[in-house]
Formats: structure tokens, C-alpha cells, sequence
């Protein structure tokens, strides 16, 4: 399998080429194009339990599609995301990641989907009682509204709520006010998420939320 991202970074889509053999799984609707003899196969995303909670809780699709090249021939099928933006490529060891609502777009076998509770402070961030959590070994692939960039932490980090994509499953996540109760509310930034650990992190440029507030301010 090879895969390569291009028209990176505001209109970043996946190319993948599968070998005979070879599979992928993607979310639903993530296809854009695909080589008729390439077969698709729609199936529970992470199973049906882990699909309902994703649903209803995480705000993910209930099922994903599973794009298989059952011929003697390289066959090639486009992924891409719902907004416009980059797309990154995280390889799992044997470790779990987290991602924010909306940001799966695919991952290879070996990888296994379920969901993790992440707890009220998330919720209250904004970003769900639950998590989309990929662990075991294999590609993620993932993307983001605006320009991603991976940050290492060690220790503490403050994210602006909506900007946070992806981080490893073992980092505390909690929210905090962005200053005082005044400064918090004059400053504009309210409600910040807070991580605590060690390890990679993955932040966009952009927040959906900001841009549904701006257009709203617009248009009242």
C-alpha cells in the first residue's frame, strides 16, 4: 500500500494506491473517487457498541467503508475530509491516540477504533463526553480545519478550545478558565483545555466554532 497527501496544506486529499490484497478503512462519505474494480464493504465503525457510542456521544458516523483491491492489479481510491484543510499521518506502535470530533478520515489494519471517556471538563470544552481512540499498530490518518501543527509537551500546555486535533491517550486533558473569571470573559478566550504529560500533540490553525461565530456575527 502507498498513500501520498497532496494540494497540502487548505486542500489536502489522500491518493491511495492498493496493492492486490491490500485494504483500507475509511469514514463514511470520506471517498471522493475510486477505481471501479476496487471492492467497498460497509461495516459498524469499531463495532456496533463503540459505533452507537461514537454516534450519539462523540458526534461520529455510525458505520465506516472498508476498500479492498481483491485484483492482481494496483487500484487507487481518494479520501478526503468534510472541511477544508491539511491532513496528517500518525503511526501507531503499539500506542493510542485520541482525535477530536470530525477528524478521522481513515487508518490502515492493524489499527483498531473504539471510544474513551473523556470526561466532563472535555464535554464542557467543547469537544464531547467521548473520544474517537485508535490503538495497535498501523497509519492513522487524520485532518483538520486550517494548517496542522505537531507540538511536543513535556509538562503542561494550554490549547484555545476547538484548536486541539489530536494527543496521545495517556495525557490528562481539563479545562481551566483562560484568566480570571473578568479577564476570562474580556479577553475573549473564556474556556481553555489543558494537557498534562508527555508526547506529541497535534493543533489546527483554525476553529469551526470561530468561523460559525464570525459568519453568524455577519449575517444577523
Amino acid at each position: 500500500m502507498k498513500y501520498e497527501i497532496r494540494y497540502k496544506p487548505a486542500f489536502a486529499s489522500i491518493f491511495v494506491t492498493l496493492d492486490p490484497g491490500d485494504s483500507i478503512t475509511a469514514e463514511a462519505g470520506a471517498m471522493t473517487s475510486m477505481d471501479g474494480q476496487l471492492s467497498m464493504q460497509t461495516q459498524f465503525s469499531g463495532g456496533l457498541i463503540s459505533g452507537l457510542l461514537k454516534k450519539f456521544f462523540g458526534g461520529e458516523s455510525l458505520f465506516v467503508n472498508v476498500f479492498t483491491n481483491n485484483t492482481s492489479q494496483p487500484l487507487t481510491v481518494v479520501l478526503n475530509q468534510s472541511c477544508i484543510g491539511d491532513i496528517e499521518k500518525y503511526d501507531l506502535n503499539h500506542g493510542e491516540i485520541c482525535l477530536q470530533q470530525g477528524a478521522y478520515i481513515a487508518h490502515t489494519p492493524g489499527v483498531n477504533m473504539g471510544v474513551a471517556w473523556a470526561g466532563f471538563s472535555s464535554f464542557f470544552a467543547g469537544e464531547g463526553l467521548f473520544k474517537l481512540k485508535l490503538t495497535g499498530r498501523g497509519s492513522v490518518l487524520f485532518g483538520a480545519y486550517g494548517g496542522i501543527t505537531k507540538k511536543h509537551v513535556s509538562g503542561e500546555f494550554i490549547v484555545d478550545s476547538g484548536h486541539l486535533v489530536a494527543y496521545p491517550a495517556n495525557m490528562k486533558l481539563s479545562i481551566k478558565l483562560a484568566g480570571g473569571l473578568i479577564g476570562s470573559v474580556t479577553s475573549g478566550e473564556g474556556i481553555v483545555s489543558k494537557l498534562s504529560g508527555q508526547g506529541d500533540i497535534y493543533l489546527q490553525s483554525r476553529s469551526i466554532d470561530g468561523l460559525v461565530r464570525f459568519l453568524s456575527s455577519k449575517i444577523r
